[in-house]
């Protein structure tokens, strides 16, 4: 059976329905939740067009689930902050007067909207579905078993996932693996973000709250999950003036280092960290790395008020500060430290660089500055053989996405090889360069 399903992330930005109910329950302060309170709270979310949560509860209503079963999840899920059979209740008359605060309700759509939505539309079927989410509970399951303060929760959980509706049972298991901070490990947390981003959940659904037992930091990781990262995508985020609209300076490179989406938290500041310090502790002058930076972002012509890097390397010793605050924060053990270069790709990547400021190739029509590409090309050899090809490969490439160097097949395709050998994303390259003239 394959049940039309909802594009999540397109009505909710954090979790939802039933699960997301839960979540406001345990992190609600100061009045004693009773069952006045949180059928008030109910009717809150659902007027804030949560349709999901009536309908979640409409599911475990319509199954045939035992009453034993549905007091287990619901008193897990909320962390035991409020259980309607102690307050005399039994559990399906307290599900049914959830579902009368939250009646059925379709939200309107335009043509347009639904149009958009048939194409991203998730196609799962149950029966995977289900196979899917038992197959991430049950090695947790001992965990979970010590941890929850709920006899049988695991067998519940199950039977919700196998009986009732696999979507609304890895939900709850994922709130009750955070409401009792159960840790999952790193492999089942790639696994669960994959499994919700075929459900079309917003990314908050499984990460945030979720207690993760992440492998330590390491700066020389090159396959981040959003494709660009460390200088290259410093100099993304201050190209010209551009950075003036997503906020100050400070703003805009925690927004470069505090990205750790999928990633161990720290990820993008230890590498921002270790390419800052390349270029720091590099014999690169002061008048160089200002050509270097300069021409990467953009930046050549900028003056006045907007000339926050003026002096370039004060500049990239205050990223590196922020890095390290970063680091302080989110992981306080992590010792900053800077990974092996990857000299084996010398050669090839001076190779490229050389290529690409050619004038004799007729082929590839030049951009309007192309002097400005041209005019870096001696310090960009600088860092490819004496600070470290990988860093001056991702500043070249950030170079050519910058000014919208075209670049043919035959160029695109070898630096997807050479993007492999550095172990990065297979994101990278498209999320740098422009895209290919059709």
């Amino acid at each position: 059976m394959t049940r039309v399903r909802e594009v999540y992330y397109w009505d909710y930005g954090v979790d939802f329905g039933l699960s997301g109910f839960a979540g406001r329950l345990v992190a609600r302060t100061g009045l004693r939740l009773d069952e006045g309170v949180t059928l008030a709270l109910a009717g809150v979310v659902a007027e804030d067009d949560d349709v999901r949560l009536g309908h979640d509860v409409r599911l475990l209503l319509d199954s045939a689930l035992p009453d034993e079963v549905l007091h287990a999840v619901w008193l897990a899920a909320v962390r035991r902050r409020f259980d309607p059979v102690a307050e005399g209740t039994d559990i399906r008359a307290w599900l049914r007067r959830v579902a009368e605060v939250c009646p059925p309700r379709v939200l309107e759509r335009d043509p347009y909207e639904v149009a958009s939505l048939d194409e991203v539309r998730p196609v799962l079927p149950e029966d995977e579905l289900r196979t899917a989410v038992t197959a991430e509970i049950e090695p947790v399951a001992a965990g979970l078993a010590r941890a929850v303060a709920v006899p049988d929760v695991v067998p519940a959980l199950l039977r919700v996932v196998r009986e009732a509706d696999a979507d609304l049972g890895l939900r709850l298991f994922l709130r009750v693996a955070k409401s009792y901070s159960v840790a999952i490990g790193k492999d089942e947390y790639d696994r669960l973000m994959a499994l919700g981003d075929r459900l079309t959940f917003p990314w908050q659904v499984v990460s945030e709250g979720l207690e993760v037992r992440w492998p330590p930091v390491d700066p020389g990781r090159r396959d981040l999950g959003i494709g660009r990262f460390g200088a290259q995508m410093l100099a993304a985020a201050f190209r010209g003036t551009d950075w003036r609209h997503e906020g100050t300076v400070r703003e805009n490179i925690l927004r470069v280092i505090d990205n750790d989406y999928g990633d161990v938290p720290g990820s993008y500041a230890a590498v921002l960290l270790e390419d800052v310090r390349r270029l720091l502790d590099s014999a690169l002058s002061d008048a160089e790395l200002a050509v270097l930076w300069r021409a990467v972002s953009r930046r050549v012509r900028v003056t006045g008020e907007d000339e926050f890097d003026a002096d370039v390397r004060a500049w990239l010793e205050r990223v590196a500060g922020e890095c390290r605050e970063h680091l302080a924060t989110v992981d306080p053990g992590y010792v900053p430290y800077v990974s092996p270069a990857r000299t084996e790709a010398t050669e090839s990547v001076l190779r490229e660089v050389r290529e690409a400021m050619r004038t004799d190739v007729p082929e590839v029509p030049e951009v309007p500055e192309m002097a400005e590409v041209r005019a870096v090309a001696g310090v960009l050899e600088d860092v490819v053989t004496a600070v470290d090809p990988d860093l001056g490969f991702r500043l070249f490439l950030q170079l050519l996405g910058t000014y919208e160097v075209p670049v043919t097949d035959a160029r695109r395709t070898r630096y997807r090889e050479l993007a492999e050998r550095f172990g990065y994303s297979p994101e990278h390259i498209d999320d740098t360069l422009p895209a290919p003239e059709d």
